[in-house]
């Protein structure tokens, strides 16, 4: 490929380097001119243009992108139709996402014009993330360095995602005096919610004294009924031969190892018993907040043999986030981007207890209420609002028009909120950290009020839900950490975000935002009586 100034009598098949206009026409950079595009230019006063031209052996930056991926072998993984020299590959399914490092760093030494971008190895992924992509940089590179990057990928899988499986886990919890039965409660609580994000369930828990016997006992019954056993010591472990390793050895298990280079998450115990994997989980396991926990217990979960050396070597990377309720905190962490918060709003519905007029549709202060809360949303902090539509929805998008929202729609809205909740979820950016459910019918909450949840999210590092409040009373707005979006592809009806809130057992901030927390417009005496006029 030749890269430069083309005489325009010469630039039939060459590429645009950057965006020509010929006469009234506008040709894009990476357009191929064709004959009636020369001609054109030359009308239009072009004597030369900055192009690439291609070699009889070159190929265009999309058929090698294509033949890239085309050449790949992978599990669960779609490849998107190439682009600008890109193919995007996405995750088909929920799981851990691995990858042959030495083959992805083999192709990229190929050469520069060649690359390949992955996540890291043993990232978790949802549904739709992408996971990598090829990128050819100029636009066009030889034939013979795409076959060898072809011939490298031959050599067997070049990454996967490891699809979650629907395990049954039962939990032991020691006791000592002291030892609160809320704190116990708490503890499950979360753990059900860890194992929610990857279709798991926990089928069993036990109670025991602190005390090697008795855990034993109960971690042999619980391993012969399910997949994987989990115990909460009511004190940490201090020695490998604590409570819980001498409690799986007595049992019968094997502990593969004590201890791992994960901070928050260094007293973790794994071993096996009866076949099965047991964790002895750290203290910071009973906080829904990252933790070396996590990494073990989700590799597990999705099929992916965990060792003593896969501990060992999880140090580059293992000194993760403080907890806020370490006794001795580590140096603060350096002031990082603040967690994406994207809004959901509600506006499917059909307004059954109105009689008939759309009440997304009154007047407040001459302005329908979709457009006023939408408006207030973009007003906001959050980066996006997403707008669910699907009762009357032409003319719920015709109220939106000129605004900067992403439109969602939702053919099945007769089913109930859950159905909203699931279409607006699914347009929700792959960065974010959180969504913020609006409803479309709450004419009091302002932008302010908005911002307040955020503010109260993101210093909570974006793992807590947050709850709009009135004198103590829960409300609306709700903002929910991502942690819970897999579970709302489980619900149904008119479930919303408060059935979540209440059975996921996360951390909840009440934020007092005021009469607004509490006044929707459900029926015309209280649409009147806000303020709002009804449409026909």
């Amino acid at each position: 490929m030749r890269f430069g100034p083309v005489p325009i009598d010469l630039a039939e098949g060459a590429v645009l380097a950057h965006a020509t206009a010929a006469g009234e026409r506008r040709l894009r950079k990476a357009h191929r001119l064709s004959g009636e595009d020369v001609a054109a230019l030359k009308a239009a006063g072009v004597t030369e243009v900055i192009a690439a031209v291609l070699a009889p052996d070159d190929l265009g930056e999309d058929a090698a992108a294509e033949k890239i991926a085309a050449g790949m072998s992978h599990r669960n993984v779609d490849a998107k139709p190439a682009a600008t020299g890109r193919v995007n590959l996405h995750a088909e399914t929920a799981g851990i996402f691995t990858v042959d490092a030495r083959m992805i760093d083999a192709i990229n030494a190929v050469n520069p014009a060649i690359t390949i971008a992955t996540l890291a190895q043993h990232a978790p992924v949802e549904r739709g993330q992408m996971v990598a992509t090829v990128k050819i940089i100029p636009f066009a590179v030889a034939a013979n360095l795409v076959e060898r990057v072809v011939k490298i990928c031959a050599g067997g899988e070049i990454f996967a995602v490891n699809a979650y499986r629907p395990v049954s886990v039962g939990v032991i919890q020691t006791m000592l005096p002291g030892v609160k039965p809320s704190v116990l409660d708490k503890t499950l609580r979360v753990t059900e919610a860890r194992l929610a994000r990857s279709g798991g369930r926990l089928r069993a828990e036990r109670r025991t004294p602190h005390e090697i016997a008795p855990v034993a006992e109960a971690a042999a019954a619980l391993a012969r009924d399910n997949d994987m056993v989990v115990i909460f010591g009511a004190s940490a472990m201090s020695d490998f031969a604590d409570v819980v390793p001498a409690a799986i050895e007595q049992a019968g298990g094997t502990v593969i190892r004590a201890g791992m280079p994960v901070d928050p998450g260094n007293l973790l115990v794994l071993g096996t018993l009866a076949g099965k994997r047991v964790i002895g989980a750290p203290g910071c396991a009973r906080s829904p907040k990252e933790n070396g926990f996590d990494w073990v217990l989700d590799r597990l979960v999705a099929g992916l043999d965990v060792t003593a050396g896969d501990i060992a070597g999880m140090g580059v990377g293992g000194l993760l986030m403080e907890i806020p309720t370490r006794p001795q905190p580590r140096e603060p962490l350096p002031a990082r981007a603040e967690p994406r918060v994207d809004i959901v709003l509600l506006a499917a519905g059909r307004s059954s207890r109105m009689g008939g007029p759309n009440k997304l549709l009154a007047l407040f202060d001459g302005q329908p209420l979709v457009r006023r809360t939408a408006e207030r949303a973009r007003g906001s902090k959050a980066v996006d609002t997403i707008v669910v539509t699907g009762h009357q929805r032409e003319r719920v998008r015709a109220a939106l028009a000129g605004l900067n929202v992403t439109l969602a729609d939702n053919p099945d809205f007769a089913d109930g909120l859950a159905s909203s909740l699931k279409a607006g979820i699914a347009r929700v950016a792959p960065g974010a950290a959180g969504a913020m459910i609006v409803l479309g019918d709450m004419p009091g909450v302002s932008s302010k009020d908005l911002d307040s949840l955020i503010d109260a999210f993101r210093r909570s590092g974006g793992r807590s839900v947050v709850r709009a409040s009135h004198q103590g009373k829960r409300g609306n707005p709700v903002l929910l950490p991502r942690s819970l979006f897999p579970a709302i592809a489980h619900l149904e009806g008119d479930t919303g975000a408060r059935h979540l809130v209440e059975a996921e057992g996360l951390d909840v901030i009440d934020v007092e935002i005021g009469k607004a927390a509490s006044i929707d417009v459900d029926t015309r005496e209280a649409l009147e009586g806000a303020g709002g006029v009804l449409q026909d």
